[in-house]
């Protein structure tokens, strides 16, 4: 049997002591960077963009102190989507979609549980063309929330065959969907462990 001195077999302890703990801090490193790289997914940096060359041009008139009716309705330009209302003593208004969805937000704030039982302006703005346009914005999604619930859109046109023009436009509008793939990845190229440029240091 070999006689090992103490300094000896306290040295031999450390260097078992110390391999051990590189081992574990290799592994460890191994694991870090096989995480790293699993979670690095595609998805992350990605994202999917709806948008529509089409939008909606609302034609509104007042026919009664109050009460409004749609008389008209076509696709146009996505930018040049608009309601023009005419008032009972003639003079007509011009209401962007920003416009627009300001007097819808009001009459759900205000007057929630009397969001469609009416025939005031916002009715017509939520239930007819624009209000479908509106909603195709993910954003704007709750006004789809107010529109299913009404089963009877149709009244607020001025006629059936208001109507039936209606929903050919907003046919338009909705073959004019187009979608597209937006990557946000860090321009500085893969992310993670060894994702990190490295600089040189001055002294």
């Amino acid at each position: 049997m070999t006689k090992l001195r103490n300094g000896s077999f306290i040295k031999r302890a450390k260097d078992i002591t110390l391999s051990s703990a590189l081992t574990l801090a290799i592994l460890s490193g191994t694991s870090m960077i096989s995480s790293c790289s699993s979670n690095d997914d595609e998805s992350d940096y990605s994202y999917e963009e709806t948008t529509y060359s089409k939008g909606i041009r609302s034609h509104i008139k007042e026919v009664k102190p109050g009460e409004f009716k749609i008389t008209d309705e076509e696709s146009v330009a996505a930018d040049k989507s608009l309601a023009i209302v005419t008032y009972l003593d003639g003079h007509t208004d011009s209401l962007s979609t920003t416009a627009a969805k300001a007097l819808i937000d009001k009459d759900i704030r205000n007057n929630q549980s009397y969001v469609g039982h009416h025939s005031g302006l916002s009715s017509m703005l939520l239930y007819g063309g624009i209000g479908y346009m509106l909603g195709r914005n993910n954003s704007n999604s709750y006004m789809n929330t107010y529109r299913d619930q009404n089963n009877s859109r149709g009244s607020v046109y001025s006629s059936p065959g208001v109507f039936s023009k209606s929903q050919s436009a907003v046919n338009d509008v909705s073959a004019s969907r187009s979608t597209r793939i937006v990557n946000t990845r860090p321009s500085g190229g893969r992310s993670g462990f060894f994702g990190r440029s490295s600089g040189r240091s001055g002294g």
